[in-house]
């Protein structure tokens, strides 16, 4: 598994708690690393990337590094290329070269107090429940070394530091998945060229078969918790270019952030499909956070049923649902146990539009499992 972060990061470290630190990157909180993590045992094996990556990586990839045009001497090839190649190796096998169905792929965004270890078993739950390649992006949500009011405030400073790196990431998946689209289109616009020069109907025809035959993946985005928090303020950044088509699902699980006036951003959102708000008004977890803050804080997106009215969110109920309890984390552990809860994130997860077949409350504007 590929983790993207702007924590304090120890190149030569190969085990979580030395790889990553607590705090933001003594290069500044907009600075990006990327590592990759195998599983070992009960624990975590990490290699940190160069930022620039060697020789034998680029071979392993297949990647061959520009020329500077006034120098004649090559440029470096960042590490999140490769990365990007490993990616597409797995989601789609056929784009290079390979064979299998691939996966699609979901990029997690974790909430309040999770250090690298939480985030990367959660992540490893994903793709063992739902069948999904998974990308997480951790921030420094450790509670700064203090617990209670403290804690949640201290893990809301860091996650509106984070605005600028997760910014950053966001613009490097637009810019990677452009670019593999671009290489799809001239691939594809060239064997249509080649077997149907002169029938501009079959020509069209071929063209879309083959381009959904080519990229038959769905990127989706995962938000949990504070998670939403942070994302929440891109849209309050004057540098964040809202407008990025980058995701086919948004998936805002237990939204930790105000309930008051969420449509304004919400609605600014792109995707090419849903954007889903789970709300459980039995999460303890959001209860706990609400009166943390006493009466400052307002009540929390992700357990509050009233005031939905965003016009492009899609909200799912999962108040009283069996299994589900107070939960703040249904779509893991004990509330899977619940097979409609389980189809509902395996599909969202996977870029469905998992609403599909469940119960409208229209006096709510709510959709219920039952």
């Amino acid at each position: 598994m590929f983790i993207v972060t702007n924590r304090e990061v120890n190149e030569k470290a190969t085990v979580i708690d030395e790889a990553f630190g607590s705090t933001p990157s003594s290069k500044g909180p907009n600075e990006l690393r990327i590592a990759e993590v195998t599983r070992s045992g009960k624990s975590w094996r990490v290699q940190v990337l160069p930022d620039q990556i060697t020789p034998a990586m680029a071979k392993e990839v297949g990647l061959k590094p520009a020329v500077d045009p006034r120098t004649g001497k090559p440029l470096p090839i960042f590490a999140s290329r490769y990365v990007v190649r490993k990616l597409l190796a797995r989601v789609n096998p056929k784009m290079v070269g390979g064979r299998g169905r691939g996966r699609n792929l979901v990029f997690f965004i974790h909430g309040f107090n999770n250090d690298v270890a939480a985030v990367l078993d959660r992540a490893e739950d994903f793709a063992n429940n739902f069948g999904v390649e998974v990308v997480p992006f951790t921030w420094p949500a450790n509670g700064g070394g203090v617990h209670g009011v403290a804690s949640y405030k201290s893990d809301q400073r860091d996650a509106l530091a984070s605005v600028g790196s997760l910014d950053r990431c966001l613009g490097k998946i637009h810019q990677y998945l452009q670019e593999i689209h671009e290489e799809h289109v001239r691939k594809v616009e060239a064997e249509a060229n080649q077997r149907f020069p002169d029938d501009a109907e079959k020509w069209q025809q071929f063209f879309t078969k083959a381009s959904e035959r080519w990229c038959p993946f769905s990127v989706n985005m995962v938000l949990h918790s504070m998670g939403n928090y942070l994302y929440k303020h891109l849209f309050t950044s004057s540098n964040y270019r809202g407008d990025l088509l980058i995701f086919d699902n948004v998936v805002m699980v237990a939204a930790d952030t105000n309930n008051e006036n969420h449509a304004e951003w919400v609605d600014r959102v792109q995707c090419r499909n849903r954007i889903f708000i789970t709300i459980n008004e039995n999460d303890s977890a959001l209860a706990a956070s609400r009166m943390k803050m006493g009466e400052d804080q307002k009540a929390r997106l992700g357990h509050y049923p009233h005031a939905l009215v965003s016009r492009r969110a899609v909200y799912m109920n999962f108040t009283d649902e069996p299994n589900v309890g107070d939960s703040h984390a249904y779509f893991e552990g004990r509330p899977l146990n619940n097979l409609r809860v389980r189809k509902f994130f395996e599909d969202a997860f996977n870029g469905a539009r998992a609403e599909q077949g469940l119960q409208y409350d229209i006096a709510r504007n709510t959709y219920r499992f039952r």
